[in-house]
């Protein structure tokens, strides 16, 4: 693969960056830019007329949705499996009640104090999601509300890279914020990735990786942040409380086969705290953990960090 030339939009909240050689770049990112907005329209827990949005307000009966959403409910609960219901689906109740109820710029950075738990959401309600296959048809309980979150933006990164690399018939990389997917032949030294806090950020020093294949996810509880009653509050809420998920790690990430499976993993490692370590190395992931204080481990032959 000769020299590489990149692109930027924004997308699903976040920014878009499209990465393949500049013949192929326009084609790349068109097709790119056709898999974000098909994930939106049918996925979006912001617009009144997704996918998302009819079934969390059919009342518990079956809606007709896109087979694109299928996949995505499909995608997240497997997250939810694999993870045991760390990662859940089901939290769009919670996310409402934590103040994330609109996109994230227009949150307003103060409100009520939060309950000290939750127990309304002390069921697996994940569990309860039911899928027509036949009719493209998903029903949610009455009272449960979907938030497909990191998982959806994760499959559009899968599926962008896929798709754009079918476009082009070259390699191409998309990152979403902290979702990353390569597809199609890589650059001969690999994909050279920088890991930091937040992705509008520069690369920490020596903290760059090279990615062959498949995805990386990382997620953080130190972008996404506003308060309710003068105290601090992120995005990742844990499904045992219904709450933001105690901060022992600020940046999880996470080296997989796909970017929804690498996504799984670092969102569960921020919501499971101290046992974060020992659950990725059994499950022999590739991953980092910062603490809050900077305190760095890293697990299943994460790189260390590479002299200057």
């Amino acid at each position: 693969m000769s020299s590489l030339a990149r692109t930027s939009f924004p997308a699903l909240g976040t920014t878009a960056v499209v990465v393949a050689e500049p013949d192929g770049l326009g084609a790349a990112t068109a097709a790119v830019a056709r898999v974000l907005e098909d994930i939106d329209r049918t996925c979006s827990r912001f617009r009144s007329d997704s996918d998302l949005s009819r079934v969390n307000d059919a009342g518990g009966a079956w809606t007709t949705v896109d087979r694109l959403f299928v996949e995505a409910v499909e995608a997240a609960l497997r997250a939810a499996a694999a993870t045991g219901g760390l990662v859940d689906p089901t939290l769009g109740e919670a996310m409402l009640r934590i103040g994330y109820d609109r996109d994230f710029p227009w949150i307003p950075p103060d409100g009520p104090a939060l309950p000290s738990a939750a127990p309304w959401l002390a069921a697996p309600t994940w569990r309860l999601i039911d899928i027509r296959h036949d009719r493209s048809q998903v029903r949610a309980p009455v009272g449960v509300r979907l938030d497909l979150g990191s998982t959806a933006k994760a499959l559009a990164a899968d599926r962008a890279a896929a798709r754009a690399a079918d476009a082009v018939a070259i390699g191409v990389l998309v990152a979403l914020g902290g979702d990353i997917a390569v597809a199609g032949e890589a650059p001969s030294c690999g994909w050279s990735v920088g890991i930091a806090d937040d992705h509008r950020a520069e690369p920490e020093p020596g903290e760059t990786i090279r990615l062959d294949a498949g995805g990386l996810a990382t997620s953080s509880t130190t972008v996404r942040r506003w308060s309710r009653g003068g105290l601090p509050v992120h995005h990742i809420v844990d499904p045992r409380t219904g709450l933001p998920a105690r901060e022992v790690w600020r940046t999880v990430s996470v080296s997989a086969a796909s970017c929804v499976d690498a996504n799984t993993a670092s969102t569960a490692a921020i919501v499971l705290g101290e046992d974060a370590p020992a659950w990725l190395a059994r499950k022999r992931l590739p991953a980092r953990l910062v603490r809050p204080d900077g305190g760095i481990e890293r697990v299943g032959g994460w790189p260390e960090r590479a002299a200057a």
